[in-house]
């Protein structure tokens, strides 16, 4: 890995940032359920959700988005690493982007099938506070709420 750039998405990004999104989940050993949109309405819903919210970082590596976040509100909402670029720290150096932006606390989902994502989390910090069916999400893929520092979620009501 060369120099790593990090810095808010722009609009001549959103194509490749979506395609970095899209090959993150359609990888061989992917342990994501499939995405239910096409690669089109993933490019799409960068350029007219995720750059006007002006919450989306992309990691570039010698000139290359390798990777995107997306933090919505406390949430983080989008972590994906191109596959090429995986273990090399990029994922880790996002995640403490987001909580240098959210001190006070941040939340995540992940699917219950993505037992690597949830390994990650776990050694940034994270740590489980519930499961789900999945019946919320887009995929109805069972799920798993995870939180770091004082997030309100951290301690179950």
């Amino acid at each position: 890995m060369g120099d790593l750039l990090v810095r808010p998405l722009e609009p001549y990004d959103t194509d490749e940032a979506a395609a970095v999104w899209w090959r993150s989940r359609h990888t061989e050993d992917s342990q994501l359920p499939p995405a239910i949109h096409t690669a089109e309405q993933v490019a799409t819903w960068f350029t007219d959700v995720l750059l006007p919210d002006a919450q989306t970082w992309v990691a570039l590596d010698d000139g290359r988005i390798v990777a995107v976040l997306t933090l919505d509100g406390d949430d983080l909402d989008q972590l994906y690493v191109a596959p090429d670029a995986v273990g090399q720290g990029i994922g880790s150096a996002l995640v403490d982007l987001a909580k240098d932006l959210r001190p006070g606390g941040l939340a995540l989902w992940t699917f219950q099938t993505n037992t690597r994502a949830q390994a990650f989390y776990l050694r940034h910090d994270f740590r489980e506070v519930r499961r789900t069916d999945g019946s919320a999400n887009e995929e109805r893929a069972p799920d798993v709420r995870m939180v770091w520092g004082n997030h309100p979620e951290s301690d179950p009501a």
